[in-house]
């Protein structure tokens, strides 16, 4: 019998309660993960819902047949594999179905080993086409991508898929959970990658200075612009804008994104308006429909920005990155520090894994670089973790709370420091200069403590 080389999810819609059990049992043998489905309606939601790295459909069903089924995947996520199970003599459907967009077609009655097989060739090719996809943006932007869990493959399956296309995206999702490398795999996997890529934060800039920085000014148009400047979206042209933290924009800086999106032109502080031709990818730690229902947001650009919505779960989602996560960023700062080979510590990848991470990938990072930056030895261990005064991996820390009687002080105020600041952080719904308000310090101050915690991703 063939065996499963990774674990896979597989989605099995068929009508018939018996070929569903033996399709769950010989799949389920081999290391596949199986969710089965009654019928074409409730696969299609199932899909939705889920989605699948594989999918196998009956032809005929009552309700929605395979064909519909097929046609509405393929609309919903053109690169799934879909394996029609098609009855004796429907041989012809089953070629209009590959022509249609069918990976296979396996008739009834099957042998198990034919049916392991299609489902195996199905997806060791759509691995090759994502490893592909990750081994080149790996190349342009330089860093390491890792897509272990099903929900990072299909984001970034999906990223793939509509870079080429030159439509606006909206990544949404908490700090730190790698949006901005989404937005450069996005560019370099679109026809502007030989381009600029230019990143503005707008939560990193004043927001009097805002409209200067996006759309540039000419010498003397307010006091201080000893020279002209050029904007952001200038420097963009003919390639991709990337505006991270976009819900920091200003209402009136809002709306002159818009009018550059509607009509391709922008005008500098004290100048004309200049036509630019800018592919903008938009990013938010914010719910950007309930701000604009509460009216802190435009809706005209919210719908404007949200024609390909993406959310990049975060990292407690998906704790089968971790491993290779941590492992990528000791290669990548052991490398940058000249330590050679480091090795990590089986209890300290357990640790790791159990850690909620509320800052995300971003934190993983910093960490495993404090580790490094820390270590005598070529050996990062559980104890030199719990040794440091910010990230002792207790039950109680994992969730916000005090690390426990035998931390070191510092490690319990500034666990204290960090649960207030998050809590008003969430009860301003994430706007900066309110939880600054609310706790009585300046914006700046406020940023560099919640970069410091992880709650934020520096620009």
């Amino acid at each position: 019998m063939i065996k499963a080389a990774t674990m896979a999810r597989v989605l099995v819609i068929d009508d018939e309660p018996s070929m569903r059990f033996t399709l769950d049992a010989v799949l389920g043998d081999v290391g596949y993960n199986v969710d089965c489905a009654g019928g074409g309606a409730s696969g299609i939601a199932a899909f939705e819902a889920r989605g699948a790295d594989v999918v196998l459909t009956d032809l005929a069903m009552p309700d929605v047949d395979g064909m519909k089924v097929l046609a509405t995947l393929r609309a919903h996520d053109p690169s799934v594999p879909v394996i029609m199970l098609t009855a004796h003599g429907s041989e012809r459907v089953a070629v209009a179905a590959m022509k249609a967009g069918a990976f296979d077609y396996v008739p009834k009655p099957f042998d198990p080993d034919e049916i392991v097989l299609s489902v195996t060739r199905a997806i060791d090719q759509r691995n090759l086409k994502l490893e592909n996809a990750r081994l080149r943006t790996e190349a342009a932007i330089g860093r390491p991508i890792v897509a272990e869990s099903p929900a990072v493959r299909r984001v970034l399956d999906l990223v793939v898929r509509v870079a080429p296309k030159d439509v606006t995206v909206l990544l949404t999702g908490e700090s730190g959970v790698g949006k901005d490398v989404l937005a450069a795999t996005l560019h370099a996997h679109s026809r502007r990658a030989d381009k600029p890529f230019v990143r503005f934060n707008a939560a990193a800039i004043p927001s009097e200075l805002a409209e200067s920085e996006l759309f540039g000014h000419t010498k003397g148009a307010f006091t201080g612009a000893h020279q002209a400047r050029t904007g952001y979206f200038q420097q963009a042209s003919k390639g991709t804008l990337f505006v991270d933290e976009i819900a920091e924009l200003p209402m009136p800086i809002q709306a002159k994104v818009l009018r550059a999106l509607q009509s391709g032109e922008v005008q500098p502080v004290g100048g004309r308006p200049e036509h630019v031709d800018v592919r903008l990818v938009a990013a938010t730690n914010r719910d950007l429909a309930a701000e604009a229902k509460a009216g802190r947001f435009r809706e005209d650009l919210y719908y404007r920005l949200n024609v390909v919505p993406i959310r990049v779960p975060p990292l407690r989602e998906r704790p089968e990155d971790i491993p290779p996560l941590a492992h990528a960023f000791v290669r990548t700062y052991a490398n940058r520090y000249g330590m050679g080979q480091v090795t990590l510590d089986p209890a300290l990848v357990g640790a790791l894994t159990e850690y909620s991470w509320p800052g995300n990938v971003r934190e993983l990072e910093n960490t495993i670089a404090r580790l490094l930056a820390l270590t005598s030895e070529n050996h990062l261990s559980l104890a030199l973790w719990r040794s440091l005064d910010q990230t002792p991996p207790s039950e109680s820390r994992r969730h916000g709370g005090d690390p426990g009687p035998s931390a070191p002080l510092r490690a319990r105020v500034e666990a204290f420091e960090r649960s207030i600041l998050v809590a008003e952080f969430d009860r301003a719904q994430r706007n900066q200069s309110e939880t600054a308000r609310r706790l009585g310090i300046s914006r700046p101050a406020l940023i560099e403590k919640l970069h410091k915690y992880g709650v934020l991703e520096r620009g």
